[in-house]
């Protein structure tokens, strides 16, 4: 084993007691299941949340055809009426926008902000579609992954910030900064990027449950995604992605209609039958 090797195996070892303490301080469950990090507080993501809104909103143009925000907000409201109760958040709290931007986007904040873009309404071939766009990102606010994503990068950065004290007058500086180098490698690929495509498919899941429940037919997500991957060009390898790969996603979304057509069916003998049209 090489010196480098040796220091940066030792490091490790002394790093993994402390993250995994701050870990365990942080430790919280998914809407599936899954364990997940959170080290902020609703009011911190919240605020975060609302900052970034109004960023978008002080740089994008904001569409203002009467039509196309008829139509955002139908999908919207739709899906929002059904969130489940456990989640405290009311459909009267969200402010909803229209961007003008060619960007194949839409967007979901925690503290109530949802953003679609012009791109995304001229990619999207009905209200299902969009839907399944929307509940995706309302999604990733319901499960926090806002909070999870900023707790992991926080994580990481101090984790780094010990192992570079550790190192200094240590060995010398060619050698730490190569360490560091490494170490940040590491994480970037081996953590941060992998729980990002862990986030995507579990928002897929939640918001196709959503729309379904809403109303909307969750056989688009599918359509949609297919639609996208199609006309997406070249995606880089899912390893280096931190979206899954757009047949693994087409293919989970597919697999899961069989269990979602009842809840759709049910919503629609219920009287949940969105009649949401796109206008221009």
């Amino acid at each position: 084993m090489s010196l480098n090797l040796k220091l940066l195996t030792r490091f490790i070892r002394t790093l993994v007691p402390l993250a995994g303490g701050l870990a365990l301080a942080g430790c919280a469950t998914s809407p599936t299941g899954e364990n997940t990090l959170l080290l902020n507080s609703p009011t911190q993501m919240n605020a975060l949340g609302q900052k970034s809104f109004e960023q978008v909103k002080a740089n994008t143009a904001i569409e203002t055809n009467p039509g196309i925000n008829r139509y955002v907000r139908c999908v919207s409201e739709a899906l929002l009426d059904r969130l489940p109760a456990r989640y405290g958040i009311q459909p009267q709290q969200w402010e909803i926008l229209v961007f003008r931007n060619e960007a194949v986007n839409a967007f979901a904040v925690p503290g109530g902000k949802i953003g679609v873009y012009t791109g995304m309404l001229d990619m999207v071939e009905n209200q299902d579609q969009l839907a399944s766009v929307i509940g995706h990102e309302i999604s990733h606010v319901l499960a926090q992954h806002s909070n999870a994503r900023l707790s992991q990068q926080q994580l990481t950065s101090a984790g780094l910030s010990a192992a570079n004290l550790l190192l200094t007058n240590r060995v010398e500086a060619g050698t730490q900064q190569a360490l560091m180098s490494a170490m940040g490698l590491g994480a970037q690929y081996g953590v941060i990027l992998p729980y990002s495509r862990a986030h995507e498919r579990e928002a897929d899941v939640l918001g196709q449950e959503l729309m379904a429940d809403a109303g909307f037919d969750p056989r688009e997500a599918a359509s949609l995604w297919r639609k996208m991957a199609s006309e997406g060009g070249s995606t880089p390898p899912e390893f280096l992605s931190t979206h899954p790969a757009p047949t693994n996603r087409v293919t989970l979304l597919n697999e899961r209609v069989q269990k979602l057509l009842p809840i759709y069916l049910e919503a629609r003998d219920a009287g949940r039958a969105p009649r949401c049209e796109a206008q221009r």
